[in-house]
């Protein structure tokens, strides 16, 4: 049985003093009444050691001095001398090889390095960082910067592990120290030299280290001694103090081997001397031992051997301990019993007694319950058995998973205890819980359990039962219900209804494309789980994404299932006709017009049509928009994209009846067919309809004169697939393609010509790049195969060629980085063009390729310097302002100028000083148009090109040339048209492209200067004229909007009409559109209010007012007194209770401010009956809450704890009539006790004065100096 101590108060004031029958006086204990001096109450704190201070001196309160603290960074320098260093090329010093290693270095170890070359040539590194990675850095830095040499070291083998170190952690360190590798043979290798590489001065420093190590290790002595393992335990001793205590006095390391390891061998490591002494001290006791004691062995059940070996062999140690006796036990693993006692014979009787008294001190019981119960009988959280181990923590008790037993072991009457309790509980349990097993088909055991457990969770709360259900991998129908025996009954009730239900349930599968499963599932499932709210019997399921299924199952009542597919199918048919996409092909220079400015064209349609409109992206080649939608709404689409188009460009469309059976062949493989037709007639666009809708009309659009062109090719080559229809094939590298094509098509056209049939080039998307494609009659193919093979035979004979080209034409060829010789290379089947280089004064130009291909290269080369020999140079005068938006964003409009012409145009040098004389810009647009142009240097840009082109490329440029128009806009509305900080100038400007020139207010000129393209000038003229009517709609607008009237209220009724956060006064403006302004503070009218807006506005809004204020004016005001005690909670939780009230009663009552002079003064204000009523009700409710106030302070009277400084008696209490203050914490010896002082008067303002206050100056105390 277990005792308690009861620890008494008295018996802890006896405990903490450490004496008994001790006098007690006034309940404290002695130790309590003790009063410390101030230097041990305040300990000083320690001052820094001088430097004669002794070692011996005692430490302060504070403890020893202060340790410094050591930095965790450290910097070490080293040097690699010349002759070392691996990396010697001293011309790229910080970025050769020496500089990628530390720059590798320091990023694996984490520490900065820094290289400087020495005046010797060598090396100076310094390396910062933590000690570890210094060392780590040192050790890499000497590998890869300095040359390695390698030296060896032979020490005796056994001294090989004392290098190594405990885990290899000795050898880390001599390797990290030293910056070497050092590699030791392993045990098995019969070397004993060391192998050291490294830097000449690391070596040495290992190899001193080694040394010095095996040095130390032969002043040590190593003995081996077999004796017998009986005999061991008696060396060790209990608990191995006696080997221990032997260590210490010999010096010797002694190391027994454990009982569990069958080695007899004991070995001692030491100093000779020390060895030599344990080896005999350790021989005397074997033979004492030896010689004295004897054997008995004893049966004892296997069972209850484990507890005589104790937790991690105690109890055999304490034995040992106690009788001087070793009890050999023999491997739990073994089916032996038999336990060998050994010791002197007078003492194996009483260990015989221990070994017993231990076997038999612990008991096993086995308790029957059924495997059910277990659960309930550990409890919530181990609850149960938790509080029976809480009180017997001796007593192990283990259940058996599916077994009916429980196992108790433990001391005999903790187990009885234990036993008993345990019984309790089930016998509690059976009376009170019951189960049943019920058989439901596993395909419902999901439906029982519901989503995230909703339904089984639902059943358990509700019977307060346990409900089994078993996992899919079990594949069993049992479902166990434990618990109450009336819920279990209702819950398995419950259970059967639903699996009857599910089983009259119907399942259905609908057939759902799964591009639309994640649209009717909707964002984070908030479609469905409308449908789903909808439906609430059904249940839906999509298949798994990843199972690419059409089919959503839906299962429930028939009805319902009935209904939810309707639905569905409903919502899928929405989304198939919302589905429906259409290709528009549309020139791809129009697709920004299409965008419109900020998007604004292709929203507007996408808002219209209600469909969505993808455009390709910027740097893809592809011209088709995809619009996708109902279909209706997506051909109306399509017709406006279309219209926009034609309104752009001469855009023709025209219709041509061809075979629905030959469009296939038109077409042809992967399209190259048509491709071709629409790439030689300008990039037309031809359509075909879809197959199968067996429609025989083909669309064809573009440039008039280009349709026309693709109707005729489209036409024959129809034709041509109803006579005959042949196809060849030709291979050629691509290189040649362009030559066989010739310039613009003529080479190819020849050939057509000549032969009448079509060759098809492949297009850089095809993957067979060398295919070329021969179509038409048998005959004319064969022949256009035969002279495209001769072209290409002659194209594969590379010749090599020169002619003469002038020194100063070579520059036209070379410049732009050879654009005109890559642009002849490409068109010519590759032909190498060399010209001399510059100075060499050479004319001879070479030329190398196939011989057709040089000829002609020959022969463009020629016309090239004709075109140069005939160029004349063209002046354009034209004002240097204009010189950028003549060039357009970077350059493009002059490079299409100088494609289309083929000229060169050069603008002048910008004259900065020039431009300061031209008139200053203004802040809504650039600059004043000037009077009269007289043209500069600066303004005279230089065309080059053959005169009539010149001409044209001229005509051009001045078209580009911006011109200034006047619009007439009242000066008035200036401001407007300008905006705030110029915005609504600069939208304009940005919507136009024009520059807008709005004269400076001054001036109050009605005119406005549009300057920009003419037919930009046009649109921004068009648009201002538009923004001026809208800004005279305004005016007039503004002008009905600002009659005003003024009327007179009474200031006193002002907050009323505004109202609590102006909601009275704002709900009038709202009303009634109106503004209204009340006076300001300081105004001398305080009673006029000015209501501004609309005139019939204006009248309604001040009949409001007047309507209020003649309520107003009927309104009483009434005091009532009530208990202050009262006012919060008639007020209530942030005036809750009382905005509801005044609310109620349609009143205005007001509260006394803190500190007032009739604190239970309320005002309430209203109609005279609404007054009466709610100052009934506020009486009543004083009357209400004084009961409870008063109650509260009964209660609070009797509940108030004993002053703290009163004499309020009891135990606790001080015994002091007059009331004193508590004495406080009391030091001796403090300095105000020194003579001539006194202690500080916390009541004096002098000692402690309030802030603010100026003190006279008093004479200085112990506490130092006072401070203001």
């Amino acid at each position: 049985m277990s005792s308690v101590a009861v620890l008494t108060p008295e018996s802890f004031a006896e405990h903490r003093s450490g004496l008994k029958d001790q006098e007690i006086t006034g309940c404290v204990p002695e130790d309590e009444a003790y009063i410390p001096t101030y230097l041990e109450a305040f300990p000083p704190l320690p001052e820094k050691g001088t430097p004669g201070e002794k070692a011996g001196e005692p430490a302060s309160a504070w403890g020893s001095k202060i340790r410094p603290i050591k930095a965790s960074v450290i910097t070490q320098v080293f040097h690699v001398p010349l002759e070392e260093r691996r990396y010697k090329d001293n011309s790229q010093f910080g970025e050769g090889e020496e500089a990628k290693v530390c720059l590798d270095i320091m990023q694996r170890t984490g520490a900065h390095i820094e290289l400087s070359l020495a005046k010797d040539q060598g090396l100076s590194i310094m390396v910062t960082g933590k000690l570890d990675s210094v060392m780590k850095a040192r050790k890499e830095i000497v590998a890869r910067l300095q040359t390695q040499a390698s030296a060896t070291v032979a020490i005796p083998k056994e001294h090989h592990r004392f290098v190594i170190g405990k885990n290899g952690e000795k050898l880390q360190e001599l390797e990290l120290k030293t910056a070497t590798k050092i590699a030791i043979p392993r045990p098995d290798d019969p070397s004993a030299n060391i192998r050291i590489t490294g830097t000449k001065e690391g070596i040495e420093k290992a190899r001193h280290e080694i040394l010095l190590i095996s040095a130390e290790q032969d002043k040590r002595a190593v003995e081996r001694l077999s004796l017998e393992k009986a005999f061991h335990p008696f060396i060790a001793g209990a608990h191995n103090r006696l080997v221990q205590e032997l260590s210490q006095e010999t010096g010797a390391r002694i190391s027994i081997p454990p009982p569990s390891l069958p080695k007899d061998e004991i070995v001692i490591t030491g100093e000779k001397e020390a060895v030599a002494l344990a080896l005999s001290r350790i021989r005397s006791i074997y033979d004492d031992k030896k010689r004295k004691t004897t054997t008995i062995s004893v049966e004892v059940k296997k069972s209850q051997h484990k507890y005589i070996i104790g937790p991690k062999g105690n109890t055999l140690q304490e034995i040992l301990e106690a009788t001087g006796v070793s009890v050999e036990m023999p491997p739990l693993d073994s089916g032996s019993e038999t336990i060998i006692l050994r010791g002197e014979p007078d003492k194996l009787g009483p260990a015989l007694t221990q070994v017993y008294a231990k076997a038999k001190s612990v008991m096993v019981v086995e308790v029957t319950a059924p495997a059910w119960l277990h659960r309930f009988i550990i409890g919530k959280k181990g609850q149960n058995i938790g509080r029976i181990t809480q009180q017997l923590p001796r007593v192990h008790i283990e259940f058996t998973d599916g077994e009916e037993r429980i196992s108790l072991e433990g001391p005999t009457e903790e187990v009885e205890q234990a036993q008993a309790q345990i019984q309790e509980i089930i016998k509690d349990l059976l009376v009170r819980m019951d189960y049943t097993e019920v058989i439901i088909d596993q395909r419902f055991h999901r439906h029982l359990i519901g989503k995230n457990g909703a339904n089984i969770n639902r059943i358990k709360e509700q019977y307060k039962v346990s409900v089994r259900i078993p996992q899919d991998s079990e594949r069993s129908g049992l479902v166990r219900i434990e618990g109450d025996p009336k819920g279990v009954q209702l819950a398995r009730r419950e259970l059967i209804e639903m699996v009857q239900r599910m089983e009259n349930e119907r399942t259905k599968d609908l057939i759902v494309e799964q591009k639309f499963h994640r649209t009717i599932i909707g964002q984070k499932g908030e479609k469905i789980k409308e449908v789903r709210d909808k439906f609430p019997e059904v249940i839906i399921n999509f298949p798994d994404p990843a199972q690419k299924s059409d089919i959503v199952q839906l299962r429930g009542p028939k009805n319902e299932v009935e209904k939810c597919a309707k639905f569905l199918q409903k919502i899928i048919a929405d989304l198939i006709e919302n589905s429906f996409s259409l290709s528009v092909p549309i020139f791809k220079q129009f697709h920004k017009n299409i965008i419109g400015k900020g998007g604004a064209n292709i929203k507007k349609i996408r808002e219209e049509t209600n469909t969505k409109i993808d455009l390709p992206t910027e740097n893809s080649n592809s011209e088709m928009i995809v619009i996708t939608g109902k279909k209706s709404n997506c051909e109306a689409a399509r017709d406006r994209i279309l219209a926009i188009q034609r309104e752009l460009a001469n855009i023709k469309e025209t219709e041509v009846t061809i075979p629905a059976k030959l469009h296939n062949s038109l077409i042809g493989s992967k399209g190259c067919l048509v491709r071709s037709i629409m790439e030689d007639c300008g990039g037309v666009h031809i359509h075909f309809p879809s197959e199968g809708s067996g429609s025989d009309k083909v669309i064809i659009r573009g440039p008039a004169g280009e349709v026309e062109k693709a109707k005729k090719q489209l036409l024959q080559l129809a034709e041509e697939k109803q006579v005959n229809n042949f196809t060849a094939e030709l291979q050629a590298k691509p290189e040649y393609h362009k030559f066989l094509i010739g310039r613009g098509g003529a080479n190819i056209r020849r050939v057509r010509d000549r032969t009448g049939a079509r060759i098809i080039f492949p297009s850089p998307d095809d993957t067979e790049q060398e295919l070329i494609t021969i179509v038409g009659k048998e005959e004319a193919v064969r022949q256009a195969q035969k002279e495209l093979e001769s072209l290409v035979k002659n194209l594969d004979d590379v010749v090599e060629d020169s002619m003469v080209v002038d020194v100063r034409h070579h520059r036209h060829f070379v410049c732009r980085r050879g654009q005109v010789l890559r642009e002849l290379a490409e068109e010519y089947g590759s032909v190498a063009v060399s010209f001399p280089r510059t100075g060499a004064n050479s004319q001879r130009v070479t030329l190398k390729g196939a011989k057709d291909c040089v000829e002609a290269a020959k022969k463009r080369i020629q016309e090239i310097i004709e075109d140069l020999e005939s160029q004349v140079s063209v002046e354009v005068a034209i004002p240097q302002r204009y010189h950028r938006a003549i060039m357009g964003p970077k350059g493009c409009r002059i490079q299409h100028i100088t494609r289309e012409h083929e000229v060169q145009i050069k603008f002048p040098e910008r004259d900065d000083s020039a431009a300061g004389q031209e008139p200053p810009p203004q802040e809504n647009g650039e600059v004043s148009p000037e009077a009269e142009f007289v043209p500069r240097k600066c303004d005279i840009i230089t065309i080059g090109g053959r005169a009539e082109k010149c001409e044209l490329a001229k005509a051009a440029l001045l078209a580009l040339v911006p011109i200034t128009e006047d619009v007439e806009v009242s000066y008035e509305l200036h401001r407007y048209i300008i905006g705030q900080k110029g915005s609504g100038i600069r939208k304009m400007m940005e919507e136009y492209e024009v520059n807008i020139w709005v004269p400076q207010p001054e001036k109050q000129l009605d005119v406005i200067k549009v300057t920009g393209l003419e037919a930009n000038v046009e649109r921004a003229k068009l648009g201002l004229h538009e923004r001026v009517k809208e800004l005279q709609a305004e005016q007039e607008d503004r002008a009905l909007r600002s009659f005003k009237v003024t009327m007179s209220v009474d200031p006193k009724f002002h907050p009323k009409i505004i109202g609590r956060k102006g909601a009275v006064i704002s709900q009038i403006r709202k009303d009634h559109d109106v503004s209204i302004q009340f006076p300001d503070k300081g105004d001398e009218q305080q009673d006029l209010i000015v209501i501004s807006g609309y005139e019939r506005n204006v009248e309604e809004a001040r009949q409001a007012i007047q309507q209020l204020v003649a309520e107003l004016q009927e309104m009483v005001s009434q005091d009532v007194h009530l208990d202050p005690r009262t006012h919060a909670r008639i007020i209530g939780a942030r005036g809750k209770a009382i905005r509801k009230l005044m609310e109620e009663f349609k009143v205005d009552i007001r509260f006394p401010q803190p500190g007032s002079d009739e604190p239970d003064k309320v005002t309430v204000t209203g109609l005279p009956e609404t007054v009466d009523n709610a100052i009934d009700h506020l009486l009543n409710l004083e009357e209400e809450y004084m009961l409870s106030v008063t109650e509260t302070e009964t209660l609070a009277a009797y509940m108030k704890p004993p002053s703290r400084y009163g004499g309020g008696g009891g135990a606790g209490g001080m015994d002091d009539s007059s009331g004193a203050l508590a004495k406080g914490f009391v030091v001796r010896d403090a300095p105000w006790n020194a003579a001539g002082n006194k202690a500080p008067d916390m009541s004096s303002a002098e000692d402690f004065p309030t802030f603010g206050t100026g003190v006279a100056p008093k004479q200085a105390s112990a506490w130092g100096p006072k401070k203001f």
